[in-house]
């Protein structure tokens, strides 16, 4: 195949599956409306935690997509994986069809994958025995299900991986998938991020790394990022899922055009196992690379939704590194993280944050961090403090960092 070079990208259908709502409609009404999605654990009985809160996702049916026994045999996040993947496409009015199915790929990223049922089944091996592990153990809790499956349920044949880099997965997932479109190696992707990581073991990790919020008689304000009292991030679940199709194909059928992806970059830190390397200088040249890769000078970027975890390593490093990668303009640009109303997703923020973003250069209105009631002193940018705002939205960056030194930035763009 010839001329596998500078394909435009746009994303013409997107799913969401998260702790403020389950579906993109109700998911972008609950960033607009600050919709706080924190409350005390319920998965399982956290008592004995230090961390008894998180953002679950509510009344999640995945019966409304699937039959009880393809459910069943799925762990939570890869439901949420494939759930969101059929949202995605039903938006963008897609049909994958044997004509078309090698053309149609699938990326979706997680940070552990399937954490749930390797909990349930290793506490079976060691209470009843080895007889009684379940045959679906492994397929269940592998992190590439959530694309195998949704290739399965879906049967899009193309180009098929799983990203697995922590917190950084699906920015990753999304990114790569651009390449391939961009490449000529598949027409369309169906890319984003998937996590399900509110289980005992999780929590028992984080909270012994001293990582999460023990803001547990007040979960509401317990994900604060960028403010001075934060004191830990709050783990949420759910799914995010960008279909990315390549412009004259999107255009030939007659597609809606959210936006435009334009750039990717990422860089490793190469210095720490989780903490970022102070200054930010990882994440300011993975933004750099996203910039210099789309063709965007710093005086056209409008928005930056921002990693902003409510860690205090994370949310100075990364403001430093904004301000690194976007000199005088860092102060002029509107910031916010969503992860003050989703909680920290791990693998699967990248994804809800990319949705997010895309949305935010759709209607030119910009989701607020809410909690910020008293900002940082090394945290000085405008983070669109508790409300949300008209802002003209042209050019967005949504950034993602994950344990191991990992650092993803995408560029989006208004198409025109």
């Amino acid at each position: 195949m010839t001329n596998r070079q500078n394909k435009r990208v746009v994303i013409t259908g997107l799913g969401a599956i998260t702790p403020i709502g389950n579906n993109l409609a109700e998911y972008w009404d609950g960033l607009l409306q600050g919709r706080n999605g924190v409350g005390s654990v319920t998965l399982f009985d956290a008592s004995k935690h230090a961390c008894q809160i998180a953002a679950e996702v509510k009344d999640f049916d995945p019966h409304q997509y699937l039959d009880k026994k393809d459910a069943k045999r799925m762990d939570r996040f890869a439901q949420f994986g494939v759930c969101a993947s059929k949202q995605a496409i039903a938006d963008a009015k897609f049909v994958i069809d044997d004509l078309n199915a090698d053309r149609v790929g699938v990326l979706i990223g997680t940070g552990v994958g399937g954490l749930k049922v390797m909990e349930d089944q290793n506490e079976n091996l060691l209470t009843k025995g080895p007889r009684k592990v379940s045959p679906f153990t492994i397929p269940m809790m592998i992190s590439n299900m959530a694309a195998g499956l949704t290739a399965i349920h879906t049967g899009a044949k193309g180009p098929n991986s799983c990203t697995v880099t922590a917190c950084a997965a699906g920015s990753h997932a999304i990114g790569d998938a651009f390449r391939l479109v961009q490449g000529g190696y598949a027409d369309a992707m169906i890319c984003g991020g998937a996590e399900a990581a509110v289980t005992p073991l999780s929590f028992a990790g984080f909270c012994s790394a001293k990582a999460l919020s023990t803001r547990n008689d007040a979960p509401q304000n317990a994900s604060r990022p960028f403010d001075r009292d934060r004191d830990g991030f709050v783990m949420g679940e759910g799914s995010g899922i960008l279909f990315l199709e390549e412009l004259e194909h999107a255009l030939s059928r007659g597609a809606k055009i959210y936006a435009e992806i334009v750039g990717y970059g990422m860089t490793c830190d190469a210095y720490h196992m989780t903490s970022p390397v102070p200054g930010g200088q990882g994440a300011a040249k993975a933004i750099e690379l996203a910039l210099a890769d789309g063709e965007i000078t710093p005086d056209e970027v409008d928005y930056i939704n921002a990693h902003g975890t409510s860690t205090q390593a994370n949310d100075s490093n990364e403001t430093q590194a904004i301000k690194k990668a976007l000199g005088h303009r860092a102060k002029e640009i509107v910031v916010s993280s969503t992860k003050s109303m989703t909680g920290h997703l791990l693998g699967g923020s990248g994804g809800i944050e990319a949705v997010a973003t895309v949305m935010a250069i759709q209607h030119n209105k910009v989701p607020p961090t809410i909690n910020l009631a008293n900002p940082d002193d090394e945290c000085d940018l405008d983070y669109i403090a508790n409300s949300s705002r008209e802002h003209q939205v042209n050019v967005a960056l949504s950034n993602s960092f994950g344990f191991g030194g990992h650092n993803v930035t995408l560029a989006f763009k208004k198409y025109g």
